[in-house]
């Protein structure tokens, strides 16, 4: 049996978490908005037509920072297609998914459904087929208070405070030549300093996050985030990072795909750091990784094949992943790569919340239920306070597939105020891990209580026919003898332990 064994200290830290590290994402993409959020007709809807029972889980989710209009999306975005009376907005072909955006939720709407979730909202700007002009005239009307004519028209839309956006990103993949208004990184650079010094012009706290890559896999990875630093470091406060993971028949690599966000986010941050160490600067840039998930994209890239020039509808079926154990394993996987660098790491964004690869799946008319990955997001999103914890390991170690050799478990620790939680991934596929945790550094007293996910069915899914079929599972096998706790964890399995 494979051996893990974990030294906790409280000298020994990685930095705060903070509470944007559990973020999310709604793109207008697919039945996310329109059948998912919001569906006016459904029995459960609110005076606002969207649906309490999934703002019920998307409050139980425990998402924080939102994400919003996209996204690819946002790239052909006019926001003032989505203000005003409804009944007069207009219907718009949607590039980005080759579909019809009716705009029927618009800023506004969008704004009462974070209200009712208690979750803040992250608002993007197009900076595709627009520009600056559109971004200050965006940020008069969210934020200026009166007496302009973007504030003014505002109020006569039916709200009479601001909405005091503070965190904006500038564009989106701007590096992707899939994007509207694809750009090389110096002249993205370019935009997104012109862009934000106009914004700060207007309100000078604004927290600003300019477009990294859009994948590791780019081939100006890292040569982007440093020429694009080059002309907006001293404009911007966060470079973003954006990272999908499918297992695509290669179970042992998709297991391992932890390893492969530290080196992203590795690489980000050098890249970062030898634009402040060139500019000799105080200023420190950190990482917005307002894009990750797990996505089965080689199915998206075979749909959009198939689209015609008379075929866009609204709210088509898209990117309805329906995730497995396995799925689930890996994404509790990337949460602990997230912790593991919290000083780095200022916000993140699972990519998407709702139908569009979501935790959360609906059926129109009918229920809404949880998908295996929405537990080891909830469950993180509620244990992991106060100070991530550079967690000292030692063990056995497990084929990576493509990502080389890699620790058999992979863990994460937080602790605040006499209670700790421990993250604990076992990759390996077919036996169980012993792990043992030393706990002498640590001031926490108390009994360890262990939750998590694994099956063995390693695909088994929670969809329509059974939405119920995977959940939560206690690991009985946990047990505390003064300062060393020990546990069984079964093979390929997340887990989660809360002491104190």
């Amino acid at each position: 049996m494979p051996r893990t064994h974990l030294v906790l200290d409280s000298a020994f830290t990685v930095g705060p978490v903070r509470r944007r590290l559990f973020g999310g994402f709604v793109e207008h993409l697919g039945r996310h908005v329109y059948d998912g959020i919001h569906e006016p007709a459904h029995e459960s809807a609110d005076e606002h037509g969207f649906r309490k029972d999934v703002i019920e889980l998307v409050k139980e989710l425990g998402v924080t920072t939102i994400r919003y209009p996209g996204g690819n999306f946002v790239s052909g975005y006019k926001w003032e297609d989505g203000v005003g009376p409804v009944e007069q907005r207009p219907r718009r072909l949607d590039l980005a998914w080759h579909s019809t955006e009716t705009n029927e939720v618009g800023l506004h709407e969008f704004q009462q459904w974070l209200d009712s979730v208690g979750s803040e909202l992250m608002l993007a700007v197009n900076l595709g087929t627009r520009g600056t002009a559109e971004a200050i005239e965006l940020l008069e009307y969210a934020n200026i208070g009166g007496g302009t004519a973007r504030s003014e028209e505002r109020k006569a839309n039916g709200r009479e405070e601001p909405f005091g956006i503070t965190m904006w990103c500038l564009g989106n993949e701007m590096d992707g030549p899939w994007q509207l208004g694809h750009k090389n990184a110096e002249d993205y650079g370019k935009l997104a300093a012109m862009t934000a010094k106009a914004m700060r012009q207007i309100q000078p706290d604004l927290e600003l996050v300019a477009c990294g890559s859009s994948g590791a896999s780019m081939p100006t990875f890292g040569e982007w985030e440093r020429t694009v630093l080059e002309h907006a470091y001293d404009d911007v406060d966060y470079i973003s990072a954006h990272a999908y993971y499918e297992e695509d028949d290669d179970l042992t690599s998709f297991l391992a795909s932890g390893a492969n966000m530290d080196h992203f986010i590795k690489t980000v941050t050098t890249a970062a750091d030898h634009v402040q160490a060139h500019k000799k600067s105080d200023k420190r840039i950190d990482i917005s990784f307002d894009e990750w998930n797990v996505w089965s994209i080689t199915k998206w890239e075979a749909k959009a094949k198939t689209f015609t020039l008379e075929d866009w509808p609204v709210a088509p079926r898209l990117l309805e992943d329906v995730y497995t154990v396995a799925d689930a394993v890996v994404l509790g996987g990337l949460l602990i790569s997230l912790l593991r660098h919290a000083d780095r790491v200022a916000s993140a964004s699972i990519a998407q919340l709702v139908n569009v690869i979501g935790p959360i799946m609906t059926e129109p008319g009918g229920e809404a239920w949880r998908q295996t990955t929405f537990f080891p997001f909830s469950v993180t999103s509620r244990l992991a306070h106060g100070t991530s914890l550079d967690v000292v390991a030692s063990g056995d170690t497990v084929d990576g597939g493509k990502h080389g050799t890699v620790p058999v478990v992979d863990a994460a620790a937080t602790v605040e105020d006499g209670r700790a939680a421990i993250f604990l991934v076992n990759r390996h596929q077919t036996e169980s891990t012993t792990v043992t945790i030393d706990l002498a550094g640590l001031s926490v007293e108390g009994d360890v209580h262990a939750e998590g996910i694994w099956d063995d069915d390693l695909h088994a899914v929670n969809d329509l026919s059974n939405t119920a079929r995977v959940g939560l599972r206690t690991n009985e096998s946990v047990r505390r003898e003064g300062d060393t706790v020990t546990i069984e964890l079964p093979p390929v399995s997340w887990t989660a332990l809360s002491i104190g």
